[in-house]
């Protein structure tokens, strides 16, 4: 397997979730999503998920494509076969984690009466 950061694997999971959503209305057509490298970048500084500026983002992205996990052909990031297959296999680590947090996070009624105790 290769050695990846952490900041590696949450980019190239990122690019995964990427072009997965904005490909989901052209699931049924031939068509696909060209998503710009720099137009990534721009997203990607927005969110939370990384606290990278642009250059160590351009950065992190080369260092993937490197590694052959992406591929930049014609001004389209995409994952090559090995990315996808690195990306499903994150995928399948992170499952259970963000099931429980969903099962935490909804109303749960507990069976026993609970106890409310003064903190230390």
């Amino acid at each position: 397997m290769v050695k990846l950061t952490n900041n590696h694997k949450v980019i190239l999971y990122s690019v995964g979730l990427c072009l997965r959503q904005l490909n989901l209305r052209f699931q049924d057509k031939p068509l696909e999503m060209a998503v710009p490298k720099i137009a990534f970048i721009e997203v990607l500084e927005e969110s939370p998920l990384v606290s990278k500026k642009e250059r160590a983002l351009y950065k992190n992205l080369e260092t993937l494509e490197r590694k052959k996990l992406l591929s930049y052909d014609g001004r389209q990031l995409s994952l090559t076969l090995k990315g996808l297959n690195l990306f499903k296999k994150l995928e399948n680590e992170l499952t259970p984690f963000e099931k429980a947090k969903e099962f935490w996070q909804s109303n749960i009624q507990m069976k026993r009466k609970l106890q409310t105790v003064i903190k230390n």
